[in-house]
């Protein structure tokens, strides 16, 4: 009972380290952070492959790595669909993008997954981003035409159980961004940009030996492995979301009827970090004799993909403790009463020079023997988000009740 205890405290502990960081960091200069250096933060082509699909996990604060196998399993750990017990499920999920500026940005998520043994499972996705309408003109201000931006990514995923507690996956992604729809930019004809990648990912679960029954998960995911993707040439491909995450969780069966679990993933951009470039004394940025920006402190972001992972654990300018800031923590705790209703809450944390988002998250779950409709809301704290005042949800369909209600 001593160690049930202990062990107990200590994780809860770590679970508020980030509210101990946000409230130790709120003040920090960011000059001080960087040492004399200003906000660096790293950008990306397609960041709509990171945004949170599924409401479940978006009320615990963006912590899905290693919580318990669910539908929506693919954008966090498709290892995890290793481990689902019914043998098949379709997922729905809706996500209103900028509501209180424009109605019509919105992320759709269609996902689902079929056993194909006690062993084996597949699964898909297609994760759709829509930008509404936008209106082109040219330099001048005439109208040139309406387009409707889109975005989407299609998954297929392959899930192995590789032990009585281990378990892993392999998934293969195809991205297809068309931002401007074939519109001129900057005197440049654009095209839709496409890229290929792929996910390697890992999960582990196992029932502990402590006094009430306590199952403790961990997992891994590195995402989004694959080539630049460019809108013009490929002298101006940019890196995709090549993302690294890790995070642990306990799940406490207290009496049969109430399960509590706490959970907590790791972040951090496997793509180069932006150096700090040499400026003269008008502020300009300088231009060496080769034509590029002289670099004054960092490393050449122009880098191939596997050079450009490698390299991202040691090219921040700020040295290690920069790297260190480039690592976002989300934690999360969710409460299930009699496995039908949940109540969920969570929080996010990211560095003041790596983009500044800090945020709760608050969510319910509703399970019946058909379906299930989780709901999540978003409260910002440290700045505006693109998901506040909006309910996002989900809806699973459990195909192994529906046949059973129709025997």
């Amino acid at each position: 009972m001593k160690s049930f205890f202990s062990l107990t405290l200590v994780f809860i502990l770590t679970l508020l380290l980030p509210f101990y960081l946000a409230g130790q960091t709120s003040d920090v200069d960011y000059g001080d952070v960087l040492g004399q250096r200003r906000v660096n933060t790293i950008t990306t082509a397609v960041p709509f492959l990171l945004i949170a699909p599924d409401a479940r996990a978006g009320a615990l604060g963006d912590a899905g790595v290693a919580s318990s196998p669910d539908m929506n399993s693919m954008h966090w750990n498709p290892a995890k669909y290793a481990f689902m017990e019914q043998e098949m499920g379709v997922a729905l999920s809706y996500t209103p993008w900028l509501r209180a500026l424009v109605p019509d940005i919105n992320l759709s998520y269609l996902t689902g997954y079929r056993k194909l043994d006690e062993l084996q499972t597949i699964a898909f996705s297609l994760k759709y981003f829509t930008l509404g309408d936008v209106n082109f003109t040219d330099e001048v201000g005439n109208y040139l035409g309406t387009v409707r931006p889109n975005e989407f990514a299609l998954d297929v995923a392959y899930a192995r159980i590789l032990g009585d507690h281990l378990s892993g996956a392999i998934a293969a992604r195809f991205i297809y961004s068309d931002l401007t729809q074939g519109q001129m930019a900057g005197g440049m004809e654009t095209q839709a940009g496409v890229a290929l990648a792929a996910d390697v990912a890992a999960y582990y679960q196992r029932e502990l030996n402590w006094n009430s029954p306590t199952e403790f998960a961990a997992g891994v995911n590195i995402s989004n492995m694959g080539n630049k993707i460019s809108y013009t040439d490929e002298i101006n491909a940019d890196f995709i979301p090549i993302n690294l995450r890790t995070g642990a969780s306990l799940t406490f069966d207290l009496d049969g009827f109430n399960v509590i679990s706490v959970m907590m993933d790791f972040n951090k951009l496997l793509v180069p970090t932006p150096p700090i470039y040499a400026r003269d004394e008008n502020g300009q940025v300088i231009i060496g004799d080769d034509g590029e920006f002289v670099i004054d402190d960092g490393r050449d972001p122009n880098r191939s993909v596997v050079a450009g992972m490698l390299g991202s654990f040691a090219d921040a300018p700020g040295g290690f403790r920069e790297e260190i800031n480039e690592i976002s923590i989300s934690t999360g705790v969710e409460y299930w009463y009699d496995r039908q209703f949940a109540l969920r809450a969570g929080y996010f944390h990211e560095h003041q020079s790596k983009g500044n988002r800090k945020y709760f998250t608050l969510g319910v779950g509703l399970k019946y023997n058909v379906f299930g409709l989780d709901f999540a809301y978003l409260v910002p704290v440290a700045q505006r988000s693109p998901l506040e005042n909006v309910l996002r949800f989900s809806l699973t369909f459990d195909f192994d009740a529906i046949r059973a209600e129709q025997r």
